[in-house]
């Protein structure tokens, strides 16, 4: 029972737990038949520790790889950054199932036999989900006979022995996942709303209460007037240590050093084009010649959904064996010669339209209404009002921002059958004369590039305006001289304040596994450095990164440990605690006993009193108007006796003096099942399994240095 006790205490918490089949199909788990071998040693060089045991980095990195090997032979590919984040976690996380959650289920007596298995993957009433869902098609629907047939082979043996090899892992995986669904059961079932938690919630919902109250707001007071020592952070922090939770966190100050393309380097690449634009005129095989110079590939035929409105124009006046352009998007810039057109099996065209939303949701009346209004709009539309001007008045949807604008489309199934139909069924450009009806509701559509089923053959060199080589190296000595010349992150302070053309930026608080800097993305292995285990507050990188086209120099400004958690750590939210707690003492003293009329005590404390007055509201959502929802405040409100008076008291948000001039006691009712529902639903009673998994992980104190470790 312990282990229920805890999970009431957590009852209101939402835990994700990372599913452990991520690839289910592709991942084997061979490598974990034996007991990990080396893998749980005393090498100081550990990716974590789990259950007491540590995770050596060298032979966790073996494991990986052999799974990476056994993902890139079955998908006949190799393995990008993100599939190798995807092969860790799975690593990680079957280590974690086989050293806490084994032991939990064998106390438990939860296991998955033979014949329970095999219900599982054959079973007409009982096979799981995820056995259906690789005998499906795209739209979802099983194909029984497929999964006899493979059935059939693998119990034949008829089948190939890698396939054979995957389906046991699939196997394996499949009972783990059962064992977890059937733990996650036992704890949901474990969990029981009574009468009186219904009972509460009820009452909280429906109980009334009016009053009237003087306010004065925190931020009345401004934040440079109220001091806060170090000291007593410090002592705050002692006092409510187990109101914080420990992080891994740093602060990463930088200067970033944006590359961009000089006049030498737009004059180079004119040159360039010009070149290739003689060449692509006279080569005999200008498809060819393209892919050979191009540094973007793009189709030869392209259909007009796939060209430019500059491009498009070109075209219209353009005779066949010309060439053309350049055309700039971007910083890529493409010319091309035009070999002709050729008929597509598909059309393309362009539309806007106006969304008078009446879905199925929607009452019959309302729907009525937006028909009728979506008649009188087309009736403007017709007549010649600005279409974009009417979309963006009256349309419902995203486009309404955009004057309608649906860009091109192909009849291919993109949109939805009857405004497929219907658009592509129309001729020519203009309004469409009718409304168009879909599920989603009544549509004004307009044809801004009437339909097409050509493709253009186009022999397309694109090239991108890059810096030039002075210019990067320009750009690097730069960062380096400031970077060189920085022993600590004072000295790069320092250097940044006598360049007017820099500017210091700094990154709070960027967690182990971030990949960002404010906005720049990409900075993976800036976040490894700050993580290093030799890098302290302070220190400057001792190198210049390299982030695409921005060179970056980098210092930890501060660092947190949740190993080793200090008040600085949770500086400045408690400087806001202790400083509302300072505002409050003075807000009272002022207002000193409350009594007496709240408007003359509003006028008598001054600037920032409010008087204001709130009617029939309940507990569980009530908004005490300018201070919003304040549960210190409600709760005195629902508290006081009809007619009476609190004295001074400090909120959430500031000072209050509350009067309770009504209340409206919540009817007696019989069946309380719909605040049983919805109890359950505001605490994750139905996700008792996630907590439970949580409490396990939490037990084990599992120790995980990967996001330090690995990109």
């Amino acid at each position: 029972m312990a282990l229920v006790n805890k999970i009431r205490e957590r009852s209101g918490i939402a835990v994700t737990v990372i599913a452990i089949a991520l690839l289910l199909f592709i991942v084997g788990g061979d490598i974990f038949q034996n007991k990990y071998g080396s893998l749980f040693g005393n090498s100081n060089n550990t990716v974590g520790e789990i259950n007491g045991t540590s995770v050596d980095y060298q032979e966790f990195v073996k494991l990986v790889d052999a799974q990476r090997q056994q993902f890139e032979m079955s998908t006949g590919r190799s393995a990008t950054e993100q599939d190798l984040a995807q092969i860790r976690e799975q690593v990680w996380e079957k280590l974690v199932f086989d050293n806490v959650y084994v032991e939990e289920f064998e106390k438990l007596g939860i296991t998955v036999s033979d014949d329970e298995l095999r219900e599982l993957i054959q079973g007409a009433k009982n096979m799981h989900p995820y056995v259906k869902q690789q005998f499906s098609d795209a739209s979802g629907n099983f194909n029984a006979a497929q999964h006899a047939e493979f059935i059939k082979a693998y119990t034949n043996n008829t089948m190939p022995a890698a396939q054979k090899a995957m389906w046991d892992n699939f196997k394996r995986e499949l009972k783990t996942i059962r064992m977890r669904e059937k733990y996650s059961n036992l704890l949901n079932k474990a969990s029981y709303i009574t009468q009186s938690e219904a009972k509460a919630e009820y009452v909280a919902q429906t109980e009334k209460a009016s009053g009237k109250f003087l306010y004065v707001p925190f931020f009345s007071i401004q934040d440079s007037t109220i001091k806060v020592e170090e000291s007593e952070i410090n002592s705050y922090y002692s006092d409510h240590k187990d109101e914080f939770t420990p992080f891994d966190s740093r602060s990463i100050s930088y200067v970033a050093f944006q590359l961009a393309p000089t006049k030498e380097d737009s004059a180079a690449l004119n040159t360039e084009i010009r070149n290739l634009a003689k060449g692509l005129a006279s080569a005999p095989n200008a498809q060819s010649y393209a892919q050979a110079n191009t540094d973007i590939r793009t189709p030869y035929l392209k259909s007009a959904n796939q060209i430019s409105a500059d491009l498009k124009a070109a075209l219209s006046t353009a005779i066949v064996g010309s060439t053309i352009g350049p055309f700039k998007e971007g910083n890529t810039y493409s010319i091309h010669k035009y070999e002709g057109t050729e008929a597509d099996s598909l059309y393309t065209v362009r539309a806007s339209h106006i969304l008078f939303r009446a879905d199925s949701t929607m009452s019959d009346s309302l729907r009525a209404a937006a028909k009728t209004k979506a008649l009188e709009v087309l009736a403007q539309a017709k007549s010649g009002s600005d279409f974009a001007a009417l979309a963006s008045q009256y349309g419902s949807d995203g486009t309404a921002q955009t004057g309608g604008d649906l860009g091109s489309f192909q009849n291919n199934g993109a949109m939805v059958k009857p405004f497929e139909t219907a658009v592509f069924g129309f001729s020519g450009s203009g309004v469409m004369p009718n409304l168009v009806t879909t599920d989603f509701g009544y549509h004004i559509v307009k044809i801004t590039e009437p339909k097409s089923n050509l493709k253009y053959k186009l022999a397309t060199i694109s090239k991108e305006l890059q810096v030039g080589e002075a210019a990067s190296n320009e750009m690097y000595q730069k960062a380096e001289n400031i970077r060189g010349g920085s022993k600590n992150i004072k000295d790069m302070e320092a250097a940044v304040k006598k360049d007017n053309s820099l500017v210091l930026l700094t990154a709070e608080n960027v967690m182990p596994n971030s990949s960002n800097l404010n906005t720049i993305q990409n900075a993976r292995e800036v976040v490894l450095w700050a993580y290093g285990n030799d890098v302290k507050e302070g220190d400057v990188a001792e190198r210049v990164f390299v982030l695409g086209e921005t060179y970056l120099i980098a210092a930890v400004k501060s660092a947190s440990d949740k190993n080793d958690p200090k008040a600085s750590d949770f500086k400045d939210v408690i400087t806001a605690k202790i400083r509302n707690e300072k505002k409050a003492e003075k807000i009272i003293a002022k207002l000193g006993d409350g009594k007496g009329d709240l408007t003359a005590l509003s006028k008598k404390y001054g600037a920032g009193a409010l008087v204001e007055e709130v009617t029939d509201i309940n507990f569980f959502s009530g908004m005490l108007n300018s201070a919003g929802f304040d549960a210190i405040g409600l709760g005195k409100l629902f508290g006081l006796k009809v007619g009476k008076r609190s004295k001074p008291f400090a909120g959430e948000t500031g000072v209050f003096v509350m009067e309770n001039k009504a209340k409206t006691s919540a009817p007696a009712i019989a069946d309380y099942s719909i605040y049983k529902q919805q109890v359950a639903q505001r605490t994750n009673a139905g996700r008792m399994g996630f907590i439970g998994e949580q409490i396990l992980r939490d037990n084990a104190k599992i120790v995980d240095n990967r996001a330090k470790m690995f990109n």
